[in-house]
């Protein structure tokens, strides 16, 4: 299998992450990319014609993309530990609110790199961040139970969002007022598949 990615993605990321923590990684050459929303590399249109970030390319079968299919895809091959059924559907939602979270995150990033600075729309930076923020509030409130119990694929996906948030917007503070999340990242970012695969600007 291949893998698709750029390194700066915190949507492959939590690929990188998940294949490390399922001792897995040798399984998949890694196909390094430069692409962005205006110039799509031509690999990642090939493999994905939505032209985004990750793409495994199967030896079996079609290739697969959005980091979710992937990382199920992945899990189910070694094992499904980290999409338990006893708690799949609080196991999804918690993935959905981190990847939502990315959503806005990436959105914000793309509206200061790729528009003109006299075309970036303020109003919409802070309509993101308010998802961003709203989202930061309820995982801290409704679900740190959940994130203090067995390791699964949403804790994954939260560590890579909080991740990118102090990549992309660590001047806005996700941390104020979120103390139970910040402990709770301080220790899941020392885990060696977090720190191995650590973005740099």
């Amino acid at each position: 299998m291949q893998l698709i990615f750029s390194p700066t993605s915190p949507f492959v990321r939590k690929v990188s992450v998940l294949l490390r923590e399922t001792g897995t990684l040798d399984s998949v050459e890694l196909i390094p990319v430069q692409t962005s929303p205006t110039a799509t590399d031509p690999q990642v249109a090939a493999a994905n014609p939505l032209g985004r970030i990750p793409a495994l390319i199967r030896n079996d079968g079609p290739a697969l993309y959005d980091s979710r299919v992937i990382t199920r895809y992945l899990d189910a091959k070694s094992g499904g530990k980290f999409y338990p059924e006893q708690r799949i559907w609080e196991v999804l939602t918690l993935e959905a609110t981190a990847e939502g979270i990315l959503d806005s995150a990436v959105s914000m990033a793309y509206e200061t790199k790729v528009r003109p600075p006299e075309k970036v729309f303020d109003g919409w930076l802070d309509a993101q961040w308010g998802k961003v923020s709203g989202a930061i509030n309820a995982i801290n409130t409704r679900w740190m139970s959940h994130l203090n119990g067995p390791i699964d694929i949403s804790h994954i996906a939260v560590g890579c969002a909080l991740g990118y948030l102090d990549l992309r917007h660590d001047a806005r503070g996700w941390r104020k007022g979120n103390d139970a999340l910040d402990d709770w990242f301080a220790t899941f970012n020392a885990r060696p598949s977090m720190q191995a695969t650590i973005p740099v600007a």
